[in-house]
């Protein structure tokens, strides 16, 4: 078929029309029609089915076996996304869509999980933002500013007893101290188990000098996940818009006495470190409810004792106390009474005491140009929403001491996480992974004309 010149002429300006107009197409313009519960939902059963036990329960530690696994299945995500993949000297896992800028929003979770969790934490921040990124290619959106995906290693505690090793890596947080005394079951460190799945370092100093990143690079961050609470179902709330999340630090405390025979030993003549260690635990919650603020949170979470028998006083007590706020200056205040309680208390009883501050992470506070794009996309999408905090510890509240950041969340079914009925609604999913595309284009900004890269 032959086309006259202006036929020709008017089909060449259409093509160059239809190419500048998927280049400036405004963030909240696009449909993201790609992304929907069932595509979504296979991907998360793909991940879940990788799993120590079985459904519904997701038992993934990293490193593991079935992380091993669950890390070529998101790769192969991110290159189905036509996304570039690498991964840094602690396993966090970038996939990277190049901008006309190279300081790139950054956008992504975990997908390790505790012993007998659920499918969604993390993986829903993983998978959504995969996703997200994918719909905008296939929309034509070209951004001005770089965008990544990124899976951080180890959020969960579950192996090595402190959380959120890989993104404390990328923002400096992490130190000699954590890598070397935070082991697992086995003694393994961190580094011992990174480097048996690849992830070979010489030294502590290679592992901190390699993992951490330019600030300069990244531009934002957000990071979608289920809510972990009850809050958002209970009130019919679509999206929650995290203004801040609580700052945890974990306390270990010790009792010791001089134990003997729970018939032999008259009560008098007693220094038992299980009463001291159960008039502390009162203690602690004493000092939360004291600063009379509903976000201060004290959990006695780990209690051990030797000899643990019905027919003996024990000699030894170790406590593991998680104090939580968002309010630093509040939180350490009441780290201090719990430390001058167990004095006071092992005085008392005559009990020795050894005390100690495993670790005290920072306050996180979101960005409010990061909090006004959230804002944007979930009115855009015509859903509900409700600004809240997040008491449970996130990777974004390490990337938000560098960078500006935000969290988006979505409801889970009564309020469950860390749960193997963990569960979200098909609609809840789209609903997140939508609101957090158009939060990442927001941020991102559209590339002019001129500026955006071919694909071709």
């Amino acid at each position: 078929m032959r086309l006259c010149g202006s036929t020709l002429s008017l089909t060449i300006l259409s093509l160059v029309f239809c190419g500048r107009l998927a280049c400036c197409l405004s963030p909240l313009d696009l449909k993201l029609a790609g992304i929907t519960g069932e595509k979504l939902n296979a991907q998360f059963e793909a991940l879940a089915a990788l799993s120590d036990t079985p459904r519904p329960s997701v038992t993934r530690l990293v490193f593991s076996d079935w992380d091993v696994k669950a890390r070529r299945l998101i790769k192969d995500l991110m290159r189905d996304a036509q996304l570039k993949v690498r991964e840094d000297i602690m396993g966090n896992i970038f996939a990277r869509w190049e901008g006309a800028e190279k300081a790139a929003v950054m956008s992504g979770s975990h997908s390790d999980s505790i012993v007998l969790g659920g499918a969604y934490d993390g993986d829903l921040g993983v998978v959504g933002a995969i996703a997200a990124i994918k719909a905008l290619r296939v929309e034509g959106f070209k951004p001005q500013k770089s965008i990544e995906a990124v899976m951080f290693t180890t959020e969960e505690a579950s192996r090595f007893n402190v959380p959120c090793l890989g993104s404390q890596g990328m923002t400096g947080y992490l130190n000699d101290h954590t890598l070397d005394n935070f082991k697992d079951e086995n003694g393994s460190t961190f580094r011992e188990a990174a480097a048996r799945i690849g992830y070979r370092s010489s030294s502590n100093q290679e592992l901190l000098r390699k993992a951490k990143v330019d600030p300069a690079a990244v531009a934002a961050f957000v990071e979608l996940h289920i809510e972990q609470g009850p809050l958002l179902e209970k009130e019919g709330i679509d999206i929650g818009i995290v203004e801040a999340i609580l700052a945890p630090s974990l306390l270990t405390l010790d009792f010791s006495g001089s134990g003997g025979h729970g018939g032999g030993m008259p009560m008098s003549h007693r220094n038992d470190p299980c009463l001291a260690a159960s008039e502390l635990a009162l203690k602690a919650e004493q000092a939360a409810f004291s600063t009379k603020a509903f976000d201060t949170v004290v959990t006695t979470g780990i209690w051990k004792q030797e000899p643990n028998i019905f027919n003996a006083i024990p000699r030894n007590v170790h406590l593991e106390i998680d104090v939580r706020d968002t309010e630093g200056d509040r939180r350490d205040g009441v780290i201090q009474q719990i430390f001058e309680a167990a004095e006071e208390i092992a005085a008392n009883r005559k009990c020795n005491l050894t005390k100690e501050i495993r670790y005290a992470y920072p306050i996180a506070k979101s960005n409010p140009t990061v909090l006004g794009a959230i804002q944007q996309s979930a009115d855009k999408l015509g859903l509900s929403s409700k600004k809240l905090i997040s008491r449970p510890y996130h990777d974004a509240a390490f990337m938000a001491q560098i960078a500006p950041t935000a969290m988006i969340f979505t409801p889970c079914k009564r309020g469950l996480s860390h749960h193997p009925e963990e569960e979200i609604s098909l609609k809840h999913m789209v609903d997140g992974v939508k609101t957090l595309a158009y939060t990442i284009a927001q941020l991102a900004g559209s590339a002019a004309p001129s500026q955006a890269k071919s694909e071709l």
